[in-house]
This record gives C-alpha cells, sequence and structure tokens, in this order.
C-alpha cells in the first residue's frame, strides 16, 4: 500500500506504512464462532454497532495499523506509555541526532483550574521567550557537536539534549488499543502537542475503519474535541 503521511507540529509527522484488516475482518471475527460470514453491508455494520456498544472488543484486535512516528521526546514518553502495542524507537547510541527540536509558534500558560495542564493565555513578551528558546538550542546542540567531535561516545554526548529533540519510532498496534489512544490523547485534557497527533491518528483511523470509526465516536468517544465527530 502507499504511505499515507500527515503532518504534524513544525518537524513531525504521522505516517501509515502498513494495515491489515478493515471493517470487514472485524465483523468475520465476531461470526467466526457461529460459523457465518459477512452478510452484506447494513447487517455487517449492525454487528459493529452491537460489538461496540456492548463493549464486544476482541474482533476489534483482528485489525492493525502500522505506523511511523516523528514526534519530540517528551510526546513519545506519553505516547509510550500505552503499552497494549510495539515499539522500536531511534536509538542515539547508533546514530547522530539531526538537529530537529520541537519550537513551539506560541507558547502557554499554567491553567488555573488544572497543575498539569496548560491553557493559550496573552504573553507579553512571547516572541523575545521563543527566541530565547531557539537560542537555547542552538547553544545545546552546538556542544553536542563538539562532545562527538572530541570522540565523546553518542550514547554520552545525547545526555546534554532537551525533550524538544525529535525522534522517530514504528508504533504497530490493534484497532482496538487504537481507539483506546484516541480516546485518552485526543480529548482536551490531553497535552496540545499529543493530542495533534491523536487527531492525525484519528483521521486515517476513520479513512481505514470508518464503520467502526462512526460507532466509536457514537458509543465509546466521551471526550472533548470537535475534531472528533462521525
Amino acid at each position: 500500500m502507499e504511505p499515507i503521511e500527515i503532518k504534524v507540529l513544525d518537524k513531525g509527522f504521522v505516517r501509515l506504512i502498513d494495515f491489515m484488516g478493515g471493517d470487514e475482518t472485524v465483523v468475520l471475527a465476531a461470526r467466526v464462532s457461529t460459523g457465518k460470514g459477512l452478510k452484506g453491508e447494513e447487517q455487517d455494520r449492525k454487528l459493529i454497532n452491537y460489538l461496540m456498544k456492548h463493549r464486544h472488543e476482541t474482533p476489534f484486535e483482528h485489525s492493525v495499523f502500522q505506523f511511523h512516528i516523528s514526534c519530540p521526546l517528551f510526546v513519545a514518553r506519553q505516547w509510550f506509555r500505552h503499552r497494549v502495542a510495539s515499539y522500536n524507537e531511534r536509538s542515539g547510541r547508533y546514530v547522530e541526532y539531526e538537529d530537529e527540536f520541537y519550537l513551539p509558534d506560541r507558547l502557554r500558560l499554567q491553567a488555573k483550574s488544572n497543575k498539569q495542564a496548560s491553557e493559550f493565555g496573552e504573553i507579553p513578551n512571547e516572541r523575545e521567550l521563543i527566541q530565547m528558546i531557539q537560542e537555547t538550542y542552538d547553544l545545546v546542540y552546538e556542544r553536542y557537536k563538539k562532545l562527538l567531535a572530541a570522540g565523546v561516545a553518542r550514547e554520552l554526548a545525547r545526555a546534554i539534549l532537551p525533550l524538544s529533540l525529535y525522534t522517530q519510532f514504528y508504533w504497530t498496534i490493534n484497532a482496538r488499543s487504537l481507539m483506546n489512544f484516541i480516546n485518552l490523547r485526543a480529548d482536551a485534557g490531553a497535552q496540545w502537542e499529543i493530542r495533534q497527533y491523536a487527531e492525525a491518528i484519528a483521521k486515517i483511523f476513520k479513512a481505514k475503519m470508518p464503520w467502526t470509526w462512526e460507532a466509536f465516536v457514537q458509543y465509546v468517544w466521551r471526550g472533548e474535541n470537535p475534531a472528533i465527530q462521525p
């Protein structure tokens, strides 16, 4: 299949590189116990709705997505908490990191109602602060390169790089676990940066499994995000 890619943040992306299954695979997996197969779109969609409504979720595990992700390290560390999946990440022990750091277009204030959250608001010297962030990246990366040039091992030199550094990983996950990821990370309560990735993944999920997506939004999704619609 041709990869599907969506750009995210300033330098990141979500790229679907492989996919197995689909809505009809869910139906076939559910009906195998009765020895029956597909019965036409109307009845098959009704079955998916029934499975989702009553949380009979194992048939959804038979559709599998494989993504190539590029995101800042602090996003990846939240992402990897979703453990019902397979991960392989780029290693700074084997390769030299590129000069790729996440630079936000806007800064956010600490939320008043939620100690772990943030919110957009007026910051008078915002452009100066963003420039300060960029200058910090330039300095740290310059020193990282100097350490490497001096013969310091990659595995040690990387220790000075910040969490805004972009990393890449392969992520293989079934549709059931993918819905759990979207439920938690596309919600308005998730950090804004990982929410952008979850929204991109939701678009791909909707495109590949439209019946399942519609049932998910109707019966499972309870979050707040105008981007998540049938």
